[in-house]
């Protein structure tokens, strides 16, 4: 196996993320690993990890990565950035033909880069390798214990990003102290499984929906809802999943039931858009819709929650929605508006935590295939431009980059 260098690079993008594909342990235990492998760490003053903590372990901090094979971020590579010829790795947000990085996508091809996105790491099932969506789900809920304790002058929780890592996050649920509250969580991925780790954690029990919905409880507790929960078939008969996923616009939402007994929403599931939405505006305007806080963990845009009008930041993370106006307002304005948290980029607020896992599944899941063999072809599968061209598997990009 011929020398090979990586570069880990400097997140160039503003507000900064902080997160990084390797920690400083496992960028030591790559090279352990794979002797033919060299790191290198791009120098940055906003990572998680310092520049120290890589040289202590003996990776050393360059200012340019110009020499080497490999390099790797997270978020998309400022344009000026780009060094032609290199294989990158990180999150172009071009699959869904994103408007606002079409000129990345033509800059890519321009300087004969080959760009693997870690969003279509997929094995041959289809199922991604490597995700955050675990942590989205973690902080996304976490978030919104913290919105509904500070709403209603319950408790008072640390923000995500001052805790130092997920173990001091756990900690700080420890102050939680709901009344007996129904809390709805949406979904049953990454996202969601990440959600109820948090609502475990805050001692919050569990129900199932039938439960949920007739009856009454002395403590706090919660639902988790997948698809086959609140959606029935137009023309009658079962729910299935496989139709569902295919054809879902043969699908009506049910979800009114549960927001006439909700008081806070956790929204985790995967949306398409020719899906139902979860409720309509004129259904937050009904006198028996209870939800008075929704942490729309997906942040869809004016996608199934028709409150998400525009996403938060870490810096603001919350607005206020009048369902009688459909205005937006700031947060805790009108004990009448539904308090609304829509973050979208909420790993970012456990960097630490959330790049061990990410770089935990590159090392256990990529690297043997990116680096020695690929039998499954994970990598070529993943490529969306190599050398001046799309590759076949992204060719329905190619109106897009024209």
């Amino acid at each position: 196996m011929k020398p090979i260098k990586i570069g880990l690079i400097r997140e160039g993008r503003i507000p900064p993320d902080k997160r990084v594909p390797f920690t400083p342990l496992q960028a030591e235990e790559i090279v352990q690993r794979f002797p033919s492998v060299s790191m290198i760490c791009q120098t940055s003053p906003v990572r998680c990890f310092q520049d120290k903590e890589y040289e202590e372990l003996e990776i050393p901090i360059h200012t340019s990565v110009e020499d080497c094979d490999i390099l790797m971020g997270i978020k998309e590579v400022q344009i000026p950035d780009l060094i032609a010829n290199k294989t990158y790795f990180f999150f172009s947000h071009t699959l869904k033909k994103q408007p606002h990085n079409k000129q990345l996508l033509q800059e890519v091809l321009k300087k004969k880069i080959r760009l693997i996105d870690y969003e279509a790491l997929k094995d041959s099932q289809g199922n991604r390798l490597v995700a955050f969506g675990r942590f989205a789900g973690i902080v996304g809920a976490y978030n919104g214990l913290m919105t509904y304790g500070q709403r209603f002058g319950l408790f008072s929780l640390r923000r995500a990003f001052e805790c130092f890592d997920i173990n001091d996050l756990k900690l700080e649920l420890r102050k939680v102290a709901l009344p007996p509250i129904k809390i709805a969580l949406t979904g049953a991925g990454r996202v969601a499984k990440g959600a109820m780790e948090t609502l475990d954690t805050a001692g919050i029990r569990k129900v199932s929906s039938a439960e949920y919905l007739t009856k009454t409880f002395d403590e706090p507790v919660y639902v988790q809802l997948s698809s086959a929960d609140y959606h029935v078939r137009k023309e009658g008969g079962h729910f299935n999943r496989e139709e569902f996923h295919q054809s879902p616009g043969k699908y009506a939402s049910t979800f009114p039931a549960f927001t006439k007994v909700t008081d806070l929403l956790l929204a985790g599931a995967f949306w398409n858009p020719q899906a139902p939405v979860l409720f309509t505006s004129a259904d937050m305007r009904s006198p028996d819709f209870r939800i008075r806080v929704i942490a729309d963990i997906t942040c869809d845009i004016n996608g199934s929650v028709p409150s998400t009008k525009r996403a938060t930041s870490i810096a603001d993370p919350l607005y206020d929605y009048d369902p009688a106006t459909e205005d937006l307002h700031p947060a805790m304005s009108n004990p009448g508006f539904v308090t609304v948290m829509a973050i979208d980029n909420l790993p970012c607020e456990l960097p630490r935590s959330a790049s061990e896992e990410f770089g935990r599944d590159l090392i256990d899941r990529i690297l043997r295939p990116l680096l020695i063999e690929d039998p499954e072809h994970v990598i070529a599968r993943a490529t969306i431009a190599d050398n001046g061209n799309l590759t076949k598997y992204f060719e329905y990009l190619r109106d897009y980059v024209s």
